[in-house]
């Protein structure tokens, strides 16, 4: 990512302090790495104990709630589940009902939005917080745990240029950063992405299943594929790994795919585009979860495809 130019004035550990919202399998190590780096970081999470076996491992303090984490914060960071939760931890329920950010929020305060959220509900989001005085940037990440825990995550960066400039030195620990545009962008890309990830799997493991059924070794067809040119990032990270040994604990649930892929196609409909493939893998990635259930890991889909 370009370096910050005279306009844009880097944020440090020195000047800044950070609120890490969502202490799960992608956000702790990726909070670990900033606290590493040097910054001061607190953290709050809705289950209060994976904030306290979070800071016994790696430092940093916890937040008792949201209100008291924006009070000691001037850079906040979500890592949840999706938008709508990201939503109301930021502005609460209906008529800003409960604890929430916004309780406490001091103007000129930016949150940066990780996780895998709407585009069209980041653009809301984000007009509700400049009527506040405070700015958004959405920097959805890819490459799964293993990435949060080497720090080797791709950092998709939508918003602000200039703020995106300033936040990048706090970013740097967790990845690599691609600023890809205006605010929404980063999300729209990342979930373009999984669509592409999502169709790739279901796609090599049907391919394994008819190559069984025809009397041709699950992993030999798969080592063909991975020196020809169906390769793909499942075929070559996952089906060995994870699918052929029927582990299936990559760390990436199912029910976080599909969803991916409904926001994917909620892009593509507010483009104006009719991605007939894509609503063809939304629909399989859904039965799969209907029949495979939603917290399954998201390798399990070969379960509905059919018998390895």
């Amino acid at each position: 990512m370009a370096q910050a130019d005279s306009k844009a004035v880097a944020i440090s550990p020195a000047t800044v302090k950070v609120g890490f919202v969502g202490i799960g399998n992608m956000g702790a190590p990726m909070a670990s790495h900033l606290i590493k780096a040097g910054w001061v970081v607190q953290v709050y999470d809705s289950d209060p104990g994976k904030s306290r076996k979070f800071v016994a491992a790696h430092g940093g303090s916890s937040a008792a709630g949201l209100a008291e984490l924006a009070r000691h914060s001037n850079v906040i960071i979500t890592m949840l589940p999706d938008g709508h939760v990201v939503r109301q931890v930021v502005l609460g329920g209906a008529g800003g009902a409960g604890d929430c950010l916004a309780q406490s929020m001091a103007k000129g305060t930016a949150i940066i939005d990780m996780s895998s959220s709407s585009p069209v509900g980041t653009r809301v989001l984000g007009k509700d917080l400049a009527q506040r005085g405070m700015s958004l940037l959405d920097a959805p990440v890819s490459g799964g745990v293993k990435g949060a825990v080497a720090g080797s995550l791709a950092i998709i960066v939508g918003g602000d240029e200039e703020l995106a400039k300033r936040c990048d030195p706090l970013l740097a620990p967790m990845g690599r950063r691609f600023y890809i545009g205006s605010l929404g962008s980063g999300h729209a890309a990342k979930v373009l992405n999984n669509y592409v990830s999502a169709a790739g799997l279901a796609a090599a493991g049907e391919a394994v299943i008819i190559a069984r059924r025809f009397g041709i070794d699950a992993q030999t067809l798969i080592n063909v594929i991975n020196a020809s040119t169906g390769r793909n990032n499942s075929t070559e990270n996952k089906f060995a790994q994870f699918i052929l040994n029927k582990k299936f604990n990559s760390g990436f649930a199912l029910g976080l795919m599909a969803k991916d892929l409904a926001l994917a196609m909620e892009v593509a409909e507010a483009c104006g585009v009719p991605a007939e493939l894509g609503h063809a893998t939304l629909r399989l990635w859904q039965a799969a979860e209907a029949e495979v259930g939603g917290k399954a890991d998201h390798t399990e889909i070969v379960k509905h495809l059919g018998d390895l």
